[in-house]
């Protein structure tokens, strides 16, 4: 009996390895880490100066505007975009095309460019989202959950392309579903799903995996896809067999070579903790790190922070910094409060 049972288990093990091995062949995809750098290319050199303006007054401006650190060096003909955020970057990147284009670059134009242009990334995050679920043959997904799918296309996990990965997890999950003879369709949503809970909104202490369960349950997916979004990390017990082929297939699409770096998901995450720290002070209105993390540009209201209020502000950022983070080098506090009168002629 023991020598059935002995057989029984290496055929299992055998047939499970086949029906793994199956399914990473049937569905080969590239992958490449993504960076944290966009070169904008121009005509010729003289378009920098424009760019820099009088005194650096238009350069300070489209970085207070969008966040993003904008090198103009010797590099010739290219612009450097620096921002561990790519929705950030890409605002950056078609501001600037728009600006260059235009001709007109002056601080007013500047923030009017950069609120269209961050417009219209929503409406392309919208118009992903719907891309991706017809592509996948998915049907009757609630328009929220579809714009997060819409949104991953601008996330990476661990430097690999977070809409990739979902896409890729999606197809494996659906072809081993159809291998074990399991509900095909489920498997693939669920797969899609998966990591929603790193692209929401709100700000939770849950892990992602049971946020994007709690935000799936909200748009009335299923129970096993549910079960699936949230067990995937081991954080609830597994209810549906679903659940383990999203494990396995999200496993398969983070282990191939070249596919994730932890290091970039620690240092965007360092970056991320220093923006959030300089937010909780009162009269804070953005903040942004720039230039690896080495510097935290924080813009204030100057309604509600004086100059000497400034001064202190950015003594007491630089000593909780000291005291609660770790980084390496130093980091320079730049607070930066801008008073403007503005009258119309008619």
């Amino acid at each position: 009996a023991q020598d059935i049972i002995d057989e029984a288990k290496e055929k299992a093990n055998a047939e499970a390895k086949k029906i793994v091995i199956q399914t990473i062949q049937r569905v080969a995809t590239e992958h490449s880490v993504e960076n944290s750098v966009s070169v904008f290319q121009i005509k010729n050199d003289d378009v920098k100066g424009r760019i820099i303006g009088r005194e650096g007054r238009n350069i300070r401006a489209l970085e207070a505007a969008t966040g993003v650190e904008f090198i103009v060096d010797d590099t010739p003909e290219a612009i450097i975009l620096s921002c561990f955020d790519p929705v950030r970057r890409e605002i950056a990147r078609l501001s600037l095309h728009q600006l260059v284009t235009d001709g007109r670059i002056h601080p007013a134009r500047i923030e009017e460019v950069v609120n269209k242009v961050t417009k219209k990334i929503e409406e392309e995050i919208a118009e992903t989202g719907k891309r991706t679920v017809i592509d996948l043959g998915i049907h009757n997904m609630k328009g929220e959950l579809v714009r997060m799918v819409g949104r991953m296309k601008y996330r990476s996990s661990y430097g690999q392309n977070l809409l990739q990965h979902s896409r890729e997890v999606a197809n494996l999950c659906a072809t081993m579903a159809a291998e074990l003879g399991l509900d095909a369709k489920a498997a693939k949503r669920a797969g899609l799903l998966h990591d929603i809970g790193k692209v929401s909104d709100e700000e939770s202490e849950l892990p992602h995996a049971l946020l994007g369960m709690k935000l799936a349950e909200k748009a009335g997916e299923r129970a096993d896809v549910l079960n699936a979004i949230g067990a995937h990390h081991d954080e609830i017990e597994m209810t549906s067999l679903l659940s383990p082929i999203i494990q396995v297939c999200d496993a398969i699409s983070g282990a191939r070579p070249g596919a994730r770096r932890e290091m970039v998901e620690a240092y965007i995450q360092r970056l991320r903790d220093l923006e959030n720290l300089a937010l909780e002070y009162p009269g804070v209105t953005k903040s942004f790190a720039i230039q690896a993390g080495r510097e935290l540009r924080v813009m204030v209201e100057s309604d509600q922070v004086s100059d000497d209020q400034a001064d202190q502000l950015s003594f007491d950022i630089s000593q909780r910094i000291m005291n609660e983070m770790t980084y390496p080098g130093q980091v320079k506090i730049t607070v930066i409060r801008e008073r403007r009168a503005v009258s119309i002629a008619r």
